[in-house]
């Protein structure tokens, strides 16, 4: 797995090529960074439309349609194939600190539809609001044809409960890794 420094340092560079780039930003937005991990098992990636919604404990959330539109790995960049890790980076409403819930959802198209996600990193930050960095191990098929055959998975780490028995940053399925 990749460090976490490493993390850190990609999403600066992210977070600061965007504030360089777009200074008509509104001052109620914040920039979401996310570090995708698909699986190294056979059959693994996927050629299917991926939408992220994330949210925090107010019950705010935020839905990315299609995330490959905020893809940061060029044009011709083929995302969520097996054993990569993509970069996604965008622009939203700022919302609550943490992230603490996240659903992943395919729209279950195209010749490979099934995905199997490892782990989701989530980094916000913005104007007058507390920096946050969440991690989301998936660690689950999504896909119409193999166990859980389920085209979502949803993580919610927002209750106490949830963060007494994963940390306040780290949401974990309640089984154990597949890939450990």
């Amino acid at each position: 797995m990749v460090s976490g420094r490493f993390f850190l340092f990609i999403s600066l560079v992210v977070i600061a090529s965007l504030s360089l780039s777009s200074s008509a930003a509104s001052p109620n937005e914040c920039v979401y960074s996310f570090f995708i991990q698909t699986g190294s098992i056979i059959g693994a990636g996927t050629d299917s439309n991926i939408t992220v919604t994330f949210g925090d404990s107010a019950g705010k959330s935020i839905r990315v349609r299609n995330i490959e539109n905020w893809g940061v790995m060029g044009k011709t960049h083929d995302y969520f194939e097996r054993g990569s890790l993509d970069i996604f980076t965008g622009r939203a409403p700022c919302i609550g600190s943490p992230i603490c819930k996240l659903n992943v959802t395919s729209n279950g198209s195209g010749p490979h539809h099934g995905w199997y996600c490892e782990y989701v990193h989530v980094s916000s930050t913005g104007p007058h609001t507390n920096c946050s960095q969440s991690v989301f191990h998936v660690d689950q098929w999504l896909a119409s044809d193999v166990s859980p055959y389920k085209l979502s998975a949803v993580l919610d780490g927002c209750s106490k409960k949830a963060q007494l028995e994963s940390g306040p940053f780290v949401v974990r399925k309640p089984i154990t890794s597949t890939s450990e």
